[in-house]
């Protein structure tokens, strides 16, 4: 697979070490290779390392959707650090810049990159999904273009926040919302939160949103959602609970994201959403599921789907430079990058419970 073991001999550096997932449930700090810097490649020390649910499947299952973990996986991708290194064709960044790392890198060849829709390029290699290793380690190497310089008032935990957030900006311009649409979020985890805030950044009035759990339902409540309404994750609850969302949200529903993704919180929306709304689905909850869709055909209905983000990095920094949203309030605990901590943080992330964005300080 590719590489493993120490930053760059010869340079008098320290050992670069990674955590690196070798099997269900199991992680280990273990060195890593760093590939030799390409001309437009930069060397970054990581600082701030958030965890992704999709590294949560992985590290339980070895799996999510077609992607299958056969050979040890430097794991993490939601990542933000200080440049120590550039190639010989980088101008706009430097050594000392502190940056984002977008973590998707795309062929720019295909006809969906040529579109601009470099997100659902077949040949795309996106850090931390196999086999392609992440960024949870001391140093990685990764391509300049795809590195973005922080404004001086964003720190590098909010700069590693906006791989998420662009999940949620990404989601509401493909639903195209705005000040005349009222927003469902059936969800209240990391990323039905950021949908939540990047909903209110584009000016979306009303926003109701829907979780099983109490907690969670507060945490929405004090960021900023209108309403809030406990669900069950019982099928034969929905029409009533349809009916406390029209009652929540106090006029009709125009678009709806499921950002849990099972067939119950599908159903809920493509029930809830106004005839000719839209229904976006953002979470990956399950791999099929089965829902009404020809009800919901009959009130024209548009489902749409979202694969990550394309083109949002400038924007969520924007957001986040400007106040427009604040991340800060999603980070519930910190680690530390050891064997213990590393495990640790997983296992508060895995949980749940009161943890919504565990970040490693590196």
């Amino acid at each position: 697979m590719g590489k493993g073991g120490m930053s760059r001999e010869g340079h008098g550096e320290e050992e670069n070490m990674a955590a690196w997932l070798v099997g269900i449930n199991t992680l280990k700090i273990q060195p890593f290779i760093l590939p030799t810097l390409g001309p437009q490649d930069v060397r970054i020390r990581m600082k701030a390392v958030g965890i992704c649910g999709s590294d949560i499947y992985f590290l339980k299952t070895l799996r999510l959707a077609d992607f299958i973990v056969k050979e040890p996986l430097v794991i993490g991708h939601e990542a933000a650090g200080i440049i120590e290194e550039i190639g010989s064709e980088v101008k706009h960044l430097e050594p000392g810049d502190h940056v984002v790392i977008e973590p998707g890198i795309s062929c720019w060849r295909c006809d969906l990159c040529k579109d601009g829709r470099y997100n659902l390029c077949p040949e795309v290699k996106s850090l931390a999904t196999p086999p392609v290793h992440g960024s949870l380690a001391n140093q990685i190497v990764h391509p300049a273009d795809l590195c973005f310089k922080l404004p001086d008032n964003v720190s590098l935990e909010e700069g590693a926040m906006c791989e998420p957030l662009s999940v949620g900006v990404h989601a509401c311009r493909r639903a195209n919302v705005g000040p005349e649409t009222n927003v469902l979020i059936m969800g209240a985890g990391p990323i039905g939160l950021v949908t939540m805030l990047s909903a209110r950044a584009l000016g979306v009035p009303r926003i109701v949103i829907v979780d099983v759990d109490d907690h969670r339902l507060l945490v929405a409540k004090s960021l900023g959602a209108d309403e809030t309404v406990k669900v069950s994750t019982k099928i034969e609850d929905v029409s009533g609970e349809v009916v406390q969302i029209h009652k929540a949200m106090g006029a009709r529903v125009d678009v709806g994201f499921d950002c849990v993704g099972f067939s119950k919180t599908m159903t809920t929306a493509l029930t809830a959403t106004r005839a000719g709304g839209k229904v976006c689905l953002v979470g990956m909850g399950h791999h099929e599921m089965t829902v009404p869709l020809t009800p919901a055909a009959a009130r024209e209905v548009d489902v749409i789907g979202i694969f990550r983000y394309k083109n949002t990095w400038p924007l969520c920094l924007e957001y986040l430079s400007s106040g427009k949203i604040d991340v800060k309030p999603l980070i519930t605990h910190r680690f530390g990058f050891s064997q213990k901590e590393v495990e640790a943080a997983f296992e508060t992330s895995a949980r749940g419970g009161n943890a919504i964005k565990v970040m490693f300080n590196l």
